[in-house]
């Protein structure tokens, strides 16, 4: 088991601090009583209710019968008197570390100062050390159950409900069974645990049902900082008009991406969006999701930008890492731009998001599916926009007329209103230049001017509405047309 070779190993080569942040107590302990099986030491746990308590014989007090009390100070003058090298598990200890009698007892010990070589191990939630230990400190990370642990953890809740409910069995889907399991990766086994009770005991069954409330449950377990945002709504092609292009590359990757296909190909990594403002950027994210049929998260860098120095990169790498316990699924920058715009006034903040986001990007290896919307392309640092950071690079045209008919009809259905009473054509030819969101608010504006005149709405309101209006590509035009002609060469056209 690497998890216990490793451990051995900073043991035996005489790490005199380690830290171990986990909510799981009870699975760390368990990791070094297998240890003890590699390394000859005593193992003893400490924690202010306990004191101190062998653990790996029957004695409750250390060598020689000596009885500890609880208290931090005479626990550390009982360890550093201790001859013999000896693993000590600090449960919740780090609090006392403000103390400055309590700080240098353990600087004294892992100093090796009148004091056997032992191994302090601080476990807790949360580890905060003062810098005079935090250097010396090795942090270690317990591994996180695999598909066999998850897999008889079901299955043990599955036996607990059928024994609370008088022998009635849970009724099993061996696929979606296969696939909450695949879900529940990236969690430790107390939270896997509470999903999986949540879903057996909602309704008696492990079904295909299950997995959109297994991603939300997931979600708010992970995201307690609040810098992700789960999409519950996400869309389907059907939903969008247009972006022929986008969808055949989505289709065609479907099956590498959610494991169903077993091909010997890499599987996708994510595709940048640009385009016109307006033209459903931001709903062709939320279509790739639903294309994919995975859960669709987006990062929000307005919010993860901190006045403190370390905190913005700090607040990146958790985010990211919560996108990579989610996995698969689909992690959505929207105006990308905004948060990697450079800047001489932010002490090297942006380049320092941008590095770690291209890092990431190269060599993560969960399966999670980028997608990245930007409306000033300008602005994007190049070292985003070179090969091989995005599968591909769409542009999101003004729609064409075609494009402009299926909008109209979609928007038309969306509000249950029969399109074919309406002249589509005239329609179509007015709305030229305008995006798929200034389509949809003439609809809304023609709506208005029939409810005030207690009339149903017909093809004169809207018209009216799209002729008395000028759209981005017209108040905006230089900056529209360059972004065109930018993209036209560079880029592939979504439809």
């Amino acid at each position: 088991m690497p998890q216990t070779q490793d451990l051995a190993t900073l043991i035996r080569a005489g790490t005199a601090l380690i830290t171990i942040e986990t909510v799981e107590e009870a699975a760390a302990i368990e990791a070094f009583r297998h240890v003890l099986g590699q390394v000859w030491r005593p193992l003893y746990r400490w924690s202010i209710t306990d004191g101190l308590k062998r653990l790996d014989i029957d004695q409750d007090a250390p060598e020689g019968g000596v009885e500890v009390a609880p208290d931090a100070t005479q626990t550390l003058l009982a360890v550093k008197a201790e001859k013999e090298r000896g693993v000590y598990l600090m449960c919740d200890f780090h609090p006392y570390l403000r103390y400055a009698m309590t700080q240098r007892l353990v600087r004294e010990i892992v100093g090796r100062q009148g004091s056997a070589a032992h191994t302090l191990v601080l476990i807790s939630p949360k580890v905060e050390l003062p810098p005079e230990l935090d250097g010396v400190a090795v942090r270690f990370s317990l591994d996180l159950p695999d598909d066999a642990a998850l897999g008889k953890l079901v299955r043990d809740e599955a036996f607990v409900y059928s024994r609370e409910h008088g022998g009635k069995r849970v009724e099993v889907d061996p696929a979606a069974l296969k696939l909450i399991v695949r879900n529940l990766r990236g969690l430790s086994l107390g939270d896997a645990r509470r999903i999986a009770r949540q879903l057996i005991f909602r309704d008696g069954a492990i079904s295909m049902g299950d997995l959109p409330e297994l991603a939300k449950l997931k979600f708010e377990l992970l995201n307690k900082a609040g810098l992700l945002h789960f999409e519950y709504d996400t869309a389907q092609f059907s939903d969008v008009a247009g972006l022929a292009k986008l969808k055949a590359w989505v289709q065609q990757r479907r099956a590498v991406f959610t494991g169903e296909a077993r091909a010997a190909l890499d599987p996708p990594r994510g595709v940048l969006l640009l385009g016109v403002q307006g033209c459903g950027k931001s709903l062709a994210a939320k279509a790739v999701a639903g294309g994919f049929g995975v859960p669709l998260v987006r990062l929000d860098f307005g919010t993860m930008y901190n006045k403190f120095h370390g905190e913005t990169e700090r607040n990146l790498r958790e985010s990211l890492k919560n996108a990579e316990a989610l996995a698969p699924c689909v992690l959505w920058i929207d105006e990308i731009e905004k948060g990697l715009a450079q800047s001489t006034s932010d002490d090297g903040v942006s380049r320092r998001v941008l590095g770690y986001l291209l890092t990431w990007m190269a060599e993560r290896k969960a399966n999670v599916f980028l997608v990245a919307t930007a409306n000033a392309v300008l602005e994007l640092p190049a070292e985003l926009l070179r090969k091989g950071r995005f599968d591909e690079i769409f542009f999101v045209d003004l729609p064409t007329p075609q494009v402009r008919a299926d909008v109209l009809r979609l928007h038309f259905t969306k509000r249950k209103i029969d399109w074919e009473a309406f002249e589509l054509a005239p329609l179509v030819e007015a709305s030229e230049g305008y995006s798929g969101a200034e389509i949809e608010q003439a609809i809304v504006a023609g709506l208005y001017a029939a409810h005030a005149e207690d009339a149903p709405l017909s093809d004169r309101h809207v018209l009216a509405e799209l002729r008395n209006t000028r759209p981005l590509s017209v108040l905006m035009a230089e900056k529209v047309n360059a972004l065109r002609d930018w993209a036209l060469s560079r880029t592939v056209p979504a439809d």
